[in-house]
């Protein structure tokens, strides 16, 4: 092989990236902002899905583990009913992004799991009806998890108790936790989490 044609396959080369390069940027262009407008309506689907009814305010951001996060007022016909606060948890093998609705004495009233990649058929359980039941009615101070058989705490799912904690523990603790200190006591908005 000469010079020549390795300067030719270099070429070529760069051709070719450079090709692939603007078509990966003009498809990005293109599609992101169907991208964003999807998101926010899954958002706004979501936070519906928390307190049927009510109208949503964004509050503001936060970070918990170096991700942003959102929290939102809900308010039914001009009176505030509760709040709704996004926020992520470490799980075994992700950050489980999690909205969690309270009331207006941050008492829990329902969560959501908006996305996750715990193990299939033993972290992914945290997405049934009975796991994320169990926080119905909690207040702070009740946000464990026991690995026995409970209806004051949550009760750990078998086999996946990392990634129960992730949610109660980490994620919903510390969500209605930056709520009450950003909301009720008008604190700092730079939570960090918590861990017991």
């Amino acid at each position: 092989m000469t010079v020549k044609d390795i300067v030719k396959i270099t070429l070529n080369l760069v051709v070719v990236y450079l090709v692939g390069g603007f078509i990966l940027a003009f498809v990005y262009a293109n599609a992101s902002p169907k991208i964003f407008k999807n998101n926010e309506k899954a958002e706004q689907d979501a936070l519906k899905l928390l307190i049927p009814g009510a109208d949503f305010t964004k509050l503001g951001d936060w970070t918990i583990h170096d991700k942003h996060a959102k929290y939102f007022e809900a308010k039914k016909n001009g009176e505030t009913v509760g709040y709704v606060v996004q926020s992520f948890g470490k799980g075994y093998s992700s950050y489980i992004n999690t909205f969690i609705a309270v009331d207006k004495n941050f008492i829990v009233q329902k969560i959501n799991i908006l996305g996750h990649g715990e193990t299939p058929g033993l972290g992914d359980e945290i997405e049934t009806d009975s796991f994320k039941g169990q926080f119905t009615g909690k207040d702070i101070d009740h946000l464990k998890v026991l690995k026995t058989e409970t209806k004051e705490y949550v009760q750990a799912i078998s086999g996946a108790t990392i990634s129960t904690r992730a949610v109660s523990e980490d994620a919903v603790k510390n969500g209605v936790a930056f709520l009450i200190k950003t909301i009720k006591e008008g604190g700092n908005k730079d939570v960090q989490p918590q861990h017991n």
